[in-house]
């Protein structure tokens, strides 16, 4: 996308997100858009911080740890602090995510096995009915 300014319909339209969760993130401080009246304007800034809002989400971050992430952006270090930040952030919810995700299977699996053993007395059981008859 270029310079050019964009309406809330084109941002919706662009991200795939509602007026709600624009006009939500703007009340968070999340995105500052320009406002002209009633209209909200959006500039190249709001659409890279609503991006990485997105992807955010999107990993897991909560809309503190974005924010906090975001606001490292003008540290005046070339992005270091808030890449390396957002890096360890990374780091803690991929171990979470793996960890949720092991956790996951293993409840599969249990369920899978009491499936399994509900089969099978539900075979004996018809048996047993069956030869009652």
């Amino acid at each position: 996308m270029d310079d050019r300014i964009m309406t809330i319909r084109e941002m919706c339209e662009a991200y795939d997100v509602t007026p709600r969760t624009l006009r939500f993130y703007e009340a968070k401080e999340l995105i500052f858009p320009i406002r002209d009246g009633q209209k909200r304007l959006f500039t190249k800034r709001d659409r890279a911080r609503l991006k990485l809002i997105l992807r955010g989400k999107r990993f897991g971050f909560s809309l503190e740890e974005i924010r906090q992430l975001l606001d490292l952006y003008h540290m005046g270090d070339q992005q270091l602090t808030q890449l390396s930040r957002t890096h360890e952030v990374g780091l803690e919810r991929l171990h979470a995510m793996e960890q949720q995700r092991d956790e996951l299977n293993e409840a599969i699996d249990d369920l899978k096995d009491q499936l399994k053993w509900a089969e099978k007395v539900i075979a004996s059981l018809k048996q047993t009915n069956k030869a009652a008859e």
